[in-house]
């Protein structure tokens, strides 16, 4: 006897609860993948104490969803170059176009061009020597045109044959090679890391971050926030205050685990005592070499805090072998002078502009194109 089966009300109320089920699991799996929508919650090695010059990286890895989020490539580098150029006619640009519009300098055009240029924080001593060669050569041939000639003055001055390229080997090329980013609380220096990762990353090279700065809170989590949007891991200490040698250390050994080409470390950025700032950028330079080779040592300065940056330039620049300088807060605030006067004071060439907030706000230093931004060119 052939039976057919007819479902009932109960039957299929079972079949759409299993339905429901399976739709559920499915949609969790989505949002799980979407490794560009949330934040990582990397989870750091275990600190160690450095003390003991560490030598072997930490049993335990930090997972790393950033690592594998679809990452937006940056902005050409031409396009951030043409808005240096824009915010720059907007400061020291401006002023100096008024003074050269008006035609022969009078000897209160002198004067006010001094003023502009002291003003800018150039320096007294490559101001002297700006309006001394200026000077020189208007007299050699009074019919150059006065705004030219400082063009070609301010452009030996800049030097734009000072090796401005990060000193990184080509990407994928098995080399594990460290970036110490360096600098005082405020002036953007964790930002200016996340930006030079994001930089790195559009460049084919991959890239870990190491949060040594240790003493302050929220450096952590904001290097954390930028893993997450460029797309790369972070390690950092689930302890505040610990040793940031070892946070260093830990993100050395995992790049070289990994085969990562670059470690991006950013540091605490105290400024109680020289000797003390000397002692932890020494320690954390000497303890990730270990695992990976250091080619960069990068100095933040804040360009709109004059000479008081210019101060603290220097005690970086005794305290670690800086490469180059990174300037942030390059927006038309009239003060471009001081990359005359940082170059000139520390013998190391600007390589980076910050130009704002924005993921993009980081360009190469081109001196052609800065002295062009100046005078409005």
């Amino acid at each position: 006897m052939d039976v057919t089966w007819i479902p009932g009300d109960a039957d299929l109320i079972v079949v759409a609860v299993v339905a429901l089920a399976a739709l559920g699991g499915a949609v969790g799996f989505l949002k799980l993948g979407k490794g560009s929508d949330s934040t990582p919650t990397t989870r750091p090695p275990e600190t160690r104490d450095a003390g003991a010059e560490a030598s072997a990286p930490a049993s335990e890895e930090p997972s790393s969803p950033a690592a594998t989020a679809t990452v937006e490539a940056p902005e050409s580098p031409d396009g951030r170059l043409g808005r240096l150029r824009s915010r720059l006619s907007g400061g020291l640009g401006a002023s100096l176009l008024a003074i050269f519009s008006r035609g022969s300098l009078s000897a209160d055009d002198w004067d006010e061009l001094e003023e502009t240029l002291l003003m800018a924080d150039v320096g007294a001593s490559a101001t002297d020597e700006i309006l001394e060669s200026l000077k020189a050569r208007l007299k050699a041939d009074p019919d150059a045109d006065p705004r030219e000639t400082l063009r070609a003055v301010l452009l030996e001055i800049v030097d734009p044959t000072l090796d401005r390229e990060l000193n990184l080997s080509a990407p994928a090329s098995g080399a594990h090679e460290a970036i110490i980013v360096v600098g005082v609380n405020g002036v953007g220096k964790t930002t200016s890391a996340g930006k030079i990762a994001r930089v790195l990353v559009a460049q084919g090279r991959t890239v870990v971050m190491g949060a040594a700065d240790t003493f302050r809170a929220a450096a952590a989590d904001q290097l954390e926030t930028w893993g997450a949007h460029v797309g790369v891991p972070v390690v950092r200490s689930d302890r505040d205050g610990a040793d940031p040698a070892s946070v260093a250390f830990e993100a050395a050994a995992k790049a070289k685990e990994d085969g990562t080409d670059v470690v991006l470390i950013d540091t605490a950025g105290r400024l109680q005592n020289k000797a003390g700032l000397m002692d932890q950028l020494g320690k954390i330079i000497r303890v990730s070499s270990k695992a990976a080779t250091p080619v960069e040592v990068l100095l933040v300065l804040d360009a709109t805090t004059g000479q008081n940056g210019m101060t603290q330039a220097k005690v970086f620049a005794e305290a670690a072998p800086v490469s180059g300088i990174v300037l942030t807060k390059m927006d038309g605030t009239a003060k471009g002078g001081i990359v005359v006067a940082v170059q000139r004071e520390l013998g190391v060439p600007v390589k980076l502009i910050g130009l704002g907030e924005g993921a993009d706000d980081l360009a190469p230093f081109d001196a052609a194109e800065f002295v062009d931004g100046l005078l409005g060119s």
